[in-house]
């Protein structure tokens, strides 16, 4: 039987990303979040208002998009209930939330040089992408949230994630192993469960030929690493 409920948000567990920018002073930023999604090569990221990583998106309309695997939960765990933003946001304060200006280093984690935006890759994370904010509005209702449509203009995969040859080679699902959070706890991913027709089909075999029609509402997985939808800034302690 079901039953009607009204939870604080509508959340139902999704990938995590690390969002890289440039603060104020030039120093990088990095936040976890999990509210992410794509179609084709562009993405939709939602962010809460009080967050230094909105604050910088807004400023510089550049970041970098770092996917995280599973096996780095540790260093993505570290992060939780830190802000770049100083001081602290009173609301932030009162949940726990402390100031750190150095979020690669209490992570463990090491910045390395992008190609075509400013702010830096994390070196550790299989999956980047190097980004230019295209839009951003006010998001949402009964939170305080902004929506950030970015473009995603260069794509930096490991090697041992590629299946296939050339530009046009994608991700393999099988050795991609993302970290998943759920209600503000950690996951990986389970064994496949179904085969797949679409995985099948003769549009698959066209996205990995890199001659795949872009249609709405499909992934191609020549072209994208999707992840999920679902607001955690400024409802969850994980991000900032």
């Amino acid at each position: 039987m079901h039953k009607t409920i009204e939870p604080t948000i509508l959340y139902f567990g999704t990938p995590v990303a690390l969002i890289s920018t440039l603060s104020p002073d030039g120093s990088p930023n990095l936040a976890p979040m999990s509210s992410a999604w794509w179609l084709g090569w562009s993405c939709m990221l939602g962010l809460g208002q009080m967050g230094q990583t909105s604050d910088n998106l807004i400023r510089t309309r550049e970041c970098v998009i770092n996917l995280p695997s599973e096996d780095l939960v540790t260093h993505v765990d570290r992060l939780a209930l830190t802000t770049g933003k100083d001081p602290v946001p009173e609301k932030k304060r009162q949940w726990g939330y402390r100031h750190e200006p150095d979020k690669f280093g209490i992570a463990g984690f090491t910045a390395m040089e992008s190609e075509s935006v400013a702010p830096p890759r994390v070196r550790e994370c299989p999956v980047q992408m190097e980004g230019i904010v295209h839009d951003y509005r006010a998001f949402g209702k009964n939170v305080s949230a902004n929506m950030f449509e970015v473009h995603i203009v260069k794509l930096h995969v490991d090697e041992e994630l590629l299946a296939g040859e050339g530009p046009r080679s994608h991700i393999d699902p099988v050795r991609w192993r993302p970290l998943i959070m759920s209600f503000c706890r950690f996951f990986g991913l389970g064994g496949e469960v179904h085969p797949s027709r679409l995985a099948d089909s003769d549009f698959m075999k066209l996205v990995a030929q890199g001659a795949a029609p872009h249609v709405a509402g499909s992934l191609p997985a020549a072209q994208i690493v999707q992840t999920g939808a679902g607001s955690m800034e400024g409802k969850t302690p994980f991000t900032s």
